[in-house]
């Protein structure tokens, strides 16, 4: 693909200090202008903001607001897989063409990424449930103690 794709990404970040999360989503867009084929035409990190919500205390939240330009659809594909922004839009060009080989590359990363989220996914549950199963036993156990008592 021959054509340069303009697009604009939503990066949004949560925490606290809001120095901190705002110098972090700072070096995340920093990052993001690193890679190769990609330029920063325009970028804008907002000021944090108190999260109010029930049951959070303390915590702040800030986006940024990054229009780029890359040299192909893959490297759009990339960004999203690795640096998951909340938006994304495709601004220019209005359609794109593209080959099954660039297609199939991109669905493999694709593919490649999901994996290893479910991979991930399923040693964190396997984890939980043998945390759950000691818990048990050990309450299991305290209340034989009492009751032998």
């Amino acid at each position: 693909m021959k054509n340069k794709i303009k697009a604009r990404f939503i990066f949004e970040i949560l925490g606290r200090p809001p120095e901190h999360i705002k110098e972090t989503l700072e070096k995340v867009v920093d990052t993001l202008g690193k890679q190769e084929g990609v330029k920063i035409l325009e970028k804008k990190v907002h000021e944090p903001k108190l999260l109010e919500k029930e049951n959070v205390e303390n915590m702040f939240t800030t986006f940024s607001e990054v229009e780029v330009e890359v040299d192909n659809l893959n490297l759009v594909f990339l960004i999203v897989l690795n640096m998951l922004p909340s938006n994304v839009e495709i601004t220019e060009p209005s359609e794109l063409k593209t080959t099954n080989f660039d297609l199939t590359a991109i669905l493999s990363d694709l593919a490649i990424k999901i994996h290893k989220y479910d991979e991930i996914a399923k040693a964190l549950t396997l984890q939980r449930n043998q945390l759950i199963n000691k818990i048990n036993q050990m309450t299991d156990k305290s209340d034989k103690e009492k009751n032998s008592e």
